[in-house]
């Protein structure tokens, strides 16, 4: 990916990426880097972020390292406010740190469970919350959600997860319409099975070669921020070409 042959779109804006130091993040991060965006990159894997970093630095990006643990209140406060002493303003914001678990209902521990709904559900409403007021200064705003085909419906052994993704997917609706006459638009996507270490994971029974790339996902969050016109498309289902449609 050359980042320095073709008009940037994204030149002079801000984008936070949680989750950024692998898969679907990292190719999120990257594609927006190369539109010319400033990409703050969020993770509690500091090691992971310095290597993309200096990946996005090598094509000419800029991107900024910031750890941050979305579990926590505090943590998710200090990004934001680093973010506003630095920059001053957030044009992006893409929650897609996640975490997950796999476990018949009956077997799930309440800890599993608590942690599945604070990084996936709690994390991102923090974050939107600190977030807003440095958003509501700027001419387009953008915030996507990455969800799951379990936003949508259920799976087996997936309790936990599917009901922090559901949770996840309800605020986004609830925070879309608090937005939609204003300059920011709320966003979801809404993928299946996608090629990424978390996703291996908990269905190691799936081919791998039929996985989704991540790099699809991050087509779809540069197609939002950067496409022009009238409408607005506020939600993404995209699935493995060899799995059931409509989910």
């Amino acid at each position: 990916m050359c980042y320095d042959n073709h008009m940037k779109k994204l030149q002079n804006k801000i984008a936070l990426i949680t989750g950024a130091g692998r898969g679907i993040g990292a190719e999120i991060s990257k594609n927006l880097a190369a539109e010319g965006a400033t990409v703050i990159l969020a993770s509690r894997s500091v090691h992971e972020l310095e290597a993309l970093a200096k990946e996005i630095s090598r094509q000419g990006g800029i991107s900024h390292i910031n750890s941050v643990d979305m579990s926590q209140e505090q943590s998710i406060k200090d990004l934001v406010s680093r973010i506003s002493s630095e920059f001053g303003k957030i044009d992006i914001l893409i929650n897609n740190a996640g975490v997950t678990h796999s476990d018949l209902l009956k077997d799930t521990s309440t800890e599993a469970w608590d942690r599945c709904m604070t990084v996936n559900a709690r994390g991102p409403f923090i974050l939107c919350r600190e977030s807003l007021p440095l958003m509501e200064s700027v001419a387009r705003g953008y915030i996507i959600n990455i969800g799951s085909v379990v936003s949508i419906k259920g799976y087996p052994s997936q309790s936990a997860y599917t009901a922090s993704k559901h949770a996840l997917r309800g605020m986004t609706l609830s925070l879309a319409e608090e937005y939609k006459n204003s300059h920011i638009s709320v966003h979801m996507i809404c993928p299946g099975g996608v090629d990424t270490s978390m996703v291996g994971d908990v269905r190691p029974d799936i081919n791998k070669d039929e996985l989704i790339l991540p790099e699809e996902i991050a087509d779809i969050v540069n197609f939002i921020t950067t496409r022009k016109g009238r409408g607005i498309l506020d939600e993404f289902h995209i699935r493995r070409s060899t799995s059931s449609p409509w989910f």
